[in-house]
């Protein structure tokens, strides 16, 4: 996958995140809503870290295609904050 392919599916995964919060028009999100909300948020962390990858590779000097997508429970544990947690 390419970097440009990446901020592609981070685009419409950023997209689908404004349209479940615009279509409840102020209400709260449902339960599938609040599912999906939190489903995209890690999707784009694993999204995110690859293209973190992607980049660090080429900085140095290293093929990017090379890098890989990581498990959602990784992913989750380097991003994990006291905020998040």
């Amino acid at each position: 996958m390419t970097d440009q392919e990446v901020l592609g599916q981070i685009g419409g995964l950023v997209d689908e995140e404004h349209r479940l919060w615009t279509a409840g028009s102020g209400r709260p999100l449902g339960p599938g809503e609040q599912t999906r909300l939190e489903a995209i948020h890690t999707e784009l962390d694993v999204l995110w870290d690859l293209l973190r990858q992607r980049r660090a590779r080429r900085r140095a000097g290293q093929d990017p295609d090379d890098a890989e997508e990581r498990s959602a429970n990784m992913v989750e544990q380097y991003t994990a904050t006291p905020e998040r947690e």
